[in-house]
């Protein structure tokens, strides 16, 4: 008894399972809801080219039905109905293919009763020879639409259908039709199922590569932002170092200094190498531990001092470029320095990459409160190589711009090629004078 009440546990799951699924298989076979056929995406003009090939169809179904009755002696207005019934399913299937699906059995049944007494010898039954042709599109169009196991379901009522018919009411002498549109509806429905998978499938990769994407542009914004707190790191741990040595040895530059000026050029010297100790324990996890890894250099931060030099490496790469400074050339706090020669860099980088051949211009102006770069390529003179970068410079070029305060705009010119323009205050926010005088 026991066993017998474990065996039926295990089996009661997969027996709901099998109930849930043919509740779904019928809720879904007499759903009426509105389902329209996906357009083309690509190319374009091919997007309507289904709806309009299903239309003809309709018009071709009803033609040939109508054709095929008078060969059956139905003929006049039962004729004209048959026919309309036979081809209007085709066209309401681009909005409802269920609804479509339940049309064109009725009128392949209404079909059958109406022929079954005019079957001649040699003549098909209960589909005639482009009967089951005309609900072939449907079951296709259904299969496009549904899930696989109502696509069985489409596809298998109409079999079991015909063979119950020919089983209990072939009239003598006709032909059978089963096995034919047996394979015409399983081949159908087999083709809509492969579209459908194929369709799904290529949605699902469009949405997996928006996604991979965007988590690249988020990993090379974060990327970019620890490298910017790396580089700053390394600015303000070298402030806070000379503010300590300053506060060391200004006891020494005064003759008989006061226990109250010492005290306090202590304090001084403390809190700074604190705060420079505090700096290096939360901002030093950014800095890999492996002395050859490039993205922890240590080696000092570039200036725009060595822009010459990377225009000479441009150059030397086969780039035609020139430099142009407006203004009274002066040193300015080490914040926009490296930002200004990494946005000229990234700049000159996207150059190589995306414009070989093109001439460069590199402008520099020092205004009175703002710095002023702009770096802008002709067109190219021959194709581009692929590039294996991740393509999104611009993020952290507008992310050093933004740190600042500062904006920068890149975008295609009106005669051809590229233009990266960035405006930089000289004076940052949470900035001071002193800070720029010692630098």
């Amino acid at each position: 008894m026991f066993r017998l009440i474990r065996v039926t546990e295990q089996h009661a799951p997969r027996a709901d399972t099998a109930l849930l699924a043919k509740s779904l298989v019928v809720d879904e076979l007499l759903t009426l809801r509105r389902d329209p056929l996906p357009r083309m995406s690509r190319p374009r003009w091919l997007a309507r080219l289904p709806h309009a090939v299903v239309l003809y169809l309709a018009v071709l179904f009803c033609f040939l039905t109508n054709e095929q009755l008078s060969h059956y002696h139905v003929t006049g207005g039962p004729s004209l109905v048959l026919a309309l019934m036979s081809g209007v399913p085709v066209a309401v299937a681009l909005s409802r293919p269920i609804a479509a699906w339940w049309l064109g059995l009725l009128a392949a049944g209404l079909i059958a009763w109406t022929i079954h007494s005019e079957v001649g010898q040699g003549q098909s039954w209960p589909w005639m020879p482009a009967g089951f042709f005309a609900l072939a599109p449907l079951i296709l169009l259904a299969a496009l639409r549904v899930p696989p196991r109502t696509t069985v379901a489409v596809v298998t009522v109409p079999v079991g259908l015909s063979a119950a018919a020919e089983l209990l009411a072939k009239p003598e002498h006709s032909t059978t039709s089963f096995f034919t549109s047996s394979l015409v509806f399983g081949i159908v429905g087999l083709l809509g199922y492969s579209l459908r998978a194929v369709r799904l499938a290529r949605g699902q990769l469009v949405v997996q590569e928006t996604l991979t994407e965007e988590e690249r542009a988020r990993r090379t914004l974060l990327e970019e932002r620890s490298r910017i707190a790396r580089e700053l790191h390394d600015v303000v741990a070298h402030h806070m170092s000379v503010i300590s040595i300053q506060a060391q040895v200004a006891p020494h530059l005064v003759e008989n200094p006061s226990e109250e000026l010492k005290e306090n050029l202590a304090g001084i010297r403390e809190n700074a190498l604190e705060a420079l100790t505090e700096l290096r324990r939360v901002l030093g996890v950014l800095r890999s531990e492996q002395p050859g890894d490039p993205a922890a250099p240590q080696h000092p931060q570039p200036t725009l001092a060595e822009l010459d030099g990377l225009v000479d490496n441009v150059r030397g790469a086969g780039l035609d470029v020139v430099t142009e400074v407006a203004g009274i050339r002066r040193p300015l706090a080490p914040g926009v320095e490296l930002t200004a020669y990494r946005i000229v860099q990234e700049a000159l980088s996207n150059c190589l990459r995306h414009a070989p051949g093109s001439r460069v211009e590199v402008g520099i102006a020092y205004g009175p409160r703002e710095l002023h770069l702009c770096v802008s390529n002709s067109a190219p003179s021959r194709a581009a190589p692929p590039s294996v970068g991740a393509g999104h410079g611009l993020l952290g070029m507008r992310e050093r711009a933004g740190m600042l305060g500062g904006e920068l705009a890149a975008g295609p010119r009106p005669g051809g090629g590229y233009e990266v323009s960035a405006v930089l205050p000289m004076d940052p926010p949470g900035g001071s004078s002193e800070t720029k005088k010692d630098a």
